[in-house]
């Protein structure tokens, strides 16, 4: 076998030969409860490609992707210009990794993120979003030297421990204690905030200024109000971009929609990966990185294996390439605004329908309780069961009927989160407003499939208590 004759290994044999089994494959080798949900609900779907904001099955049929696999894939699926990067840097067969030397393209990268947040000096970077979100919380602490972080209820900032310290999802924190000294706080609440500042042990707050579940978006004037707050208490700002970075809400990073915010530490991952080679980095101002690597001794006192590698370099050039060539952040403003425009007219149309909300690309659909008895009825057994199953009850139908893929915004929740690629135009707004028109007139019609999905939702969460 050579480089230029790798008969040892045929990956489009293997994928022909064995990708049948992937389910299977699933369910005995990794979480054996992804392929049991995935039957469940009828998501155990074959795609056998995807482009742009797409998927195609076997029988060539196109499902459209209004997911982006959670916002990784913000400038769509195998964009021409990324893969092209990729395979021009792997071609260039560069001394990656060595570890002792400085490549280019890590700089050029962050030059490139600087520029869009003009007050911060430096950047980290590691390979995830919880990496980002680690860095931050390792780096507020050694900065200020307190131990204490501070953060919003429902948030959700990764899964690692000290992430997940801050994580306002008891789901996921059970059974995982002890972790970092923490303190959650309402979203928006600023009394609480300066309560807990007095205690003068916290490190920093850390806060995503859209919350990726449930869609809530900071009140107006908040970040900025809680900026002087800890900037007094001499605690930092920590600005999760890890979903609403690169775009997605229509500015290139979410705090910008609010003047005068400048975090201490901003974090970004997702869409900056191009959806091929996992990349995290952490944006900071000058002193707390030179807090952090103080002497020579400390050069690596923090650092990632794999950061910095030059794919995910490459991939993370070529997406901002792509974000202004295609002018993507203005795409997302003004699609967003059509969509949730679209989407908002419905509500009062549909009694089921509670709310439309958020910035951008990234949309909230909630729903409430109905104000007909018949309808009322059916939520309440449905709510007594377990909270969110409606919202799964329209998830199901947008893709085994029309195609489309959506989730629920979180747990227990009756929210629907929109984060399609960054690319959608007027005919895929269209296309879901239509589908989801369809999907609510048979919800309020009382009968049909769609209820008959939803008793069978209520058995499967009456079963697994």
């Amino acid at each position: 076998m050579t480089a230029d004759d790798p008969k040892g290994f045929d990956l489009a044999h293997l994928l022909a030969e064995r990708g049948g089994e992937r389910y299977d494959l699933h369910a005995r080798h990794l979480n054996h409860q992804l392929p049991r949900m995935l039957r469940t609900i009828g998501f155990d779907k074959v795609y056998e490609r995807a482009e742009g904001a797409y998927f195609w099955d076997a029988d060539g049929q196109d499902y459209l992707d209004m997911l982006a696999g959670f916002g990784v894939m913000g400038v769509g699926r195998h964009h021409p210009v990324v893969r092209k990067a990729l395979h021009d840097v792997l071609d260039a067969q560069l001394a990656d990794l060595t570890r002792f030397d400085c490549p280019p393209l890590p700089g050029l990268l962050a030059e490139k993120l600087l520029a869009h947040a003009p007050h911060l000096d430096r950047v980290f970077f590691g390979n995830s979003g919880t990496e980002a979100v680690e860095t931050a919380l390792k780096f507020a602490r050694y900065a200020t030297g307190r131990p204490r972080i501070l953060y919003c209820e429902h948030a959700f900032h990764g899964l690692t421990a000290g992430s997940l310290s801050v994580n306002g999802e008891e789901g996921f924190r059970d059974g995982f204690a002890p972790l970092l000294p923490d303190t959650a706080i309402p979203l928006g609440d600023l009394g609480r905030l300066e309560r807990e500042l007095e205690r003068g042990d916290v490190a920093g707050f850390v806060v995503e200024p859209v919350q990726g579940k449930g869609v809530h978006e900071a009140p107006p004037g908040f970040l900025r109000a809680a900026q002087e707050l800890l900037h007094r208490h001499k605690a930092l700002l920590i600005a999760d971009e890890v979903q609403t970075g690169i775009g997605r809400t229509g500015d290139f990073f979410a705090y910008r929609h609010e003047r005068d915010v400048e975090p201490d530490l901003v974090c970004v991952a997702k869409a900056l990966s191009g959806g091929y080679v996992p990349v995290g980095a952490t944006l900071g101002k000058d002193w707390i990185f030179k807090k952090v690597y103080s002497s020579m001794d400390r050069v690596l006192v923090h650092s990632a294996s794999f950061g910095s590698n030059a794919q995910a370099m490459a991939a993370g050039l070529a997406v901002l390439a792509v974000m202004e060539e295609e002018r993507l952040v203005e795409n997302a403003r003004t699609t967003g605004d059509l969509l949730r425009s679209k989407l908002a007219a419905l509500v009062d149309r549909y009694e089921l329908l509670h709310e439309v909300r958020g910035r951008g690309l990234m949309v909230g659909i909630e729903f409430g309780r109905p104000r007909s008895l018949a309808l009322r009825s059916r939520w309440t057994m449905l709510q007594a069961a377990r909270k969110g199953l409606f919202a799964q009850m329209v998830v199901v139908p947008l893709l085994r009927r029309h195609r489309i893929l959506t989730q629920v915004s979180g747990d227990h929740l009756e929210v629907i989160k929109l984060i399609p690629p960054l690319i959608i135009g007027e005919p895929e707004v269209d296309r879901f407003v239509k589908a989801f028109t369809a999907v609510m007139d048979e919800a309020h019609n009382g009968g049909g499939l769609m209820w008959d999905f939803g008793r069978t939702l209520v058995k499967q969460a009456v079963g697994s208590r």
